[in-house]
């Protein structure tokens, strides 16, 4: 944050600010483009495009900008940028292709159309930041290939919990503490949940009951720690994580096997924690002086320590992850190499042959996550690509399903993309089932 400030007031001096388009206007989107439009200097959040144009005016509106264009072009696009006007427009592709734009924001929260854009902008050479941790958990590793290839960043976000992880996981290796856990808090999480039993806390709060399911059924804090497995090398110990329920997060220093720290690392969580919504990472320091340093420190008395951080604020701090790519050439998350972890497709209820899943937060399946060996080793189909998936199989209640249970949907980026990872890495994986025609 130190570096950043001063590189964003530099920028906002030299009349040079970064430039950035955001895809996705939904409730997580449109707070981003609040807190560009109105906290950040040294940046101008220049076009925001979303399938519903509405969505994409009300993130300028709800900032008091209500003069904005309409555009259908990237000529048009790039004109509004010339003159110092805001633009929306309802094709993602635009934002990709238009010169002066330094970055892009990612925050569809979709797999299929968040690939398209992902793919679209790495080639015409945007920086990538991905709001969209289950993208980034499904196809990650294959992306961050095409962002080496084309010389920008692709990276996750700060403030939400995997960025959060990793640079709590970062500042305990600078100073010198050896990570061994990397680790969510979570309040709840009860497989079963579906869009009606959220359906009132959603509308109460102004956010999607999809979304919102897909936080208490658990896909989403898999997929969060599957993008921090990816990028610290920590697998899980067993297939959905240990989640030791505590009291507080402290008390997580005894509460994982200590062979598995020191051997692997782990990836996991705890539940009912305080303080929450957080993060914590478990460190090793086995020096005999720096554990009593530490000691009247009020750390513990060691060898292993754990650090937290007791929140996380995912749309205020996305704009420093856009000037830490920019400015630094610094992911704030992203993977290392070949995929560590992957989130399954579990059935939530028994699903009968014939069926078409429903995705993220739906009626059908939660996402759980397991290593990726395992996952390759048994044909176990990705939660990314399970949406339209049509079963050719009963599979009954908290069963994996796997590639040959399922008929995927024709001609998607997503499978082709996944073709592509498994080759790149060398995973031992059977083809996608795709639909014949």
């Amino acid at each position: 944050m130190i570096l950043v400030d001063t590189a964003l007031k530099q920028r906002e001096a030299d009349n040079n600010p970064i430039r950035v388009a955001l895809v996705g206007a939904g409730y997580q989107g449109r707070g981003v483009a609040l807190q560009i439009l109105t906290a950040i200097t040294g940046m101008r959040l220049v076009a925001v495009s979303n399938r519903t144009l509405s969505r994409a005016t009300e993130a300028y509106a709800q900032a008091n900008i209500e003069d904005v264009t309409h555009a259908r072009t990237v000529s048009d696009l790039e004109q509004a940028m010339a003159s110092g006007r805001y633009a929306v427009t309802e094709n993602a592709d635009l934002v990709c292709q238009a010169e002066g734009i330094d970055a892009i924001i990612e925050a569809t929260g979709t797999f299929e159309f968040g690939a398209q854009v992902a793919l679209s902008a790495l080639k015409h050479g945007k920086h990538l930041i991905l709001s969209n941790a289950e993208l980034d958990a499904t196809l990650g590793p294959i992306l961050k290939v095409y962002a080496d290839r084309a010389g920008v960043v692709l990276t996750d976000i700060d403030g939400d919990q995997p960025g959060s992880m990793m640079n709590l996981h970062r500042f305990v290796d600078t100073i010198g503490y050896r990570p061994v856990l990397v680790g969510n808090v979570k309040g709840l999480l009860d497989h079963y949940r579906t869009p009606e039993t959220q359906q009132e806390w959603a509308e109460k709060h102004g956010q999607d009951a999809h979304m919102v399911t897909s936080f208490a059924d658990g896909t989403k804090i898999s997929m969060e720690n599957a993008v921090a497995a990816n990028a610290t090398g920590f697998p899980v110990g067993q297939r959905g994580m240990y989640g030791p329920r505590c009291d507080h997060v402290n008390e997580a220093v005894d509460l994982f096997p200590k062979d598995e720290l020191l051997d692997t690392g782990l990836n996991d969580y705890v539940i009912g924690a305080e303080p929450g919504p957080g993060v914590f990472v478990i460190a090793y320091n086995d020096h005999p002086t720096k554990r009593r340093y530490t000691s009247v420190l009020k750390m513990g008395d060691g060898p292993f320590y754990v650090f937290y951080t007791p929140y996380h604020l995912p749309h205020l701090e996305v704009p420093l992850t856009v000037a830490r790519a920019v400015c630094f050439g610094d992911a704030t998350v992203a993977p290392l190499g070949p995929p560590v972890c992957h989130v399954l497709t579990m059935a939530k209820r028994d699903l009968k042959q014939g069926e078409t899943l429903d995705g993220l937060g739906g009626f059908c399946t939660y996402g759980w996550i397991d290593n990726a060996d395992v996952a390759y080793r048994n044909n176990l189909l990705p939660f990314g690509l399970s949406k339209g998936a049509q079963l050719v199989r009963d599979v009954p209640k908290d069963q994996a399903l796997t590639f040959d249970d399922v008929t995927l949907p024709e001609d998607r980026l997503v499978d082709r993309l996944w073709d592509e990872q498994t080759a790149h890495f060398e995973m031992a994986a059977a083809p996608v089932a795709t639909a014949t025609a």
